[in-house]
């Protein structure tokens, strides 16, 4: 089938979308669409042959039931900036290809992420890994964010002053802190994109990588509608539930026909029995 030009992706195209106080993510490029999953899936390249009715449909069924590789076919390109340790948790998905600004060639910005005060929260006691919904008292979230800005002032100064010595790039970055900005092209096909966003909108990732996924769902909606309705039904907004849950449901529920199609489908996936390994011959 011919590349197929999206009006609401070309409508963002290079556009940049703030996130955080300096950051933004940018829609450098993207491959395929809706059209091109239906296409691949159905091994066809007779654009139009199906109602869009037809296509959403094929797209639900494709997400409902696992059949992932015909979202490889869409590609997205985003340059992001971002904070180095908002950097170093998405650099955890390991299925995109990246190009990220190098301090051993560049002097890097004296650009530092500071968080808003209303960001600045306790420890949560019931996530060692995330803060808790209490925010600090106000006197105490503003000396802290001092303290954050003292301590950038200090590393970028020191930095700074390596270079003007002569030491090696690749050395004097040691000095810069996690909160230093940094800058990528990070380049995804979709089903691996679906999986970074179902994990990095939960609402136990960390807050400020968050807020980088938003945009990007907002981007990818507008590059492949249909697939996008299909992940928040079937994905984000949907939940698992164990064997020994749906082996409940299959015994508990009275009338199979009044079921969604779905929950039927799940509780039939069910082994009646576990699996063993067969007995060695004698």
């Amino acid at each position: 089938m011919p590349h197929v030009v999206i009006p609401e992706a070309e409508a963002i195209l290079d556009k940049e979308f703030p996130v955080l106080d300096k950051g933004f993510v940018r829609l450098v490029d993207y491959m395929g669409s809706d059209q091109r999953i239906v296409a691949a899936a159905r091994v066809s390249y007779g654009r139009g042959t199906k109602t869009v009715r037809e296509d959403q449909g094929l797209i639900n069924y494709l997400m409902r039931h696992d059949h992932t590789s015909p979202f490889e076919q869409v590609v997205l390109t985003f340059h992001c900036k971002m904070p180095i340790f908002v950097a170093r948790q998405w650099i955890r998905h390991r299925t995109a290809r990246l190009n990220e600004i190098s301090g051993r060639y560049s002097v890097m910005k004296d650009e530092f992420y500071t968080p808003a005060l209303e960001a600045l929260r306790t420890q949560s006691t019931a996530n060692k890994q995330g803060r808790s919904e209490d925010a600090l008292p106000p006197a105490q979230a503003e000396e802290a964010r001092s303290s954050l800005q003292a301590g950038q002032r200090e590393a970028y100064a020191r930095y700074e002053a390596m270079l003007q010595h002569d030491l090696a790039r690749e050395i004097a970055r040691i000095a810069l802190p996690l909160s230093l900005y940094t800058e990528w092209y990070w380049q995804i096909d979709l089903h691996n994109l679906f999986h970074f966003l179902r994990l990095r909108l939960d609402e136990h990732a960390q807050w400020e990588i968050r807020e980088y996924a938003k945009v990007m769902a907002a981007i990818t909606r507008a590059v492949a509608p249909m697939s996008w309705s299909a992940f928040e039904s079937y994905r984000l907004r949907a939940a698992s539930v164990s064997g020994e849950s749906l082996a409940w449901l299959r015994e508990h529920l009275p009338d199979e026909s009044s079921m969604p199609k779905d929950l039927k489908e799940a509780i039939e996936k069910v082994p009646p029995t576990t699996p063993s390994l067969p007995e060695e011959p004698n």
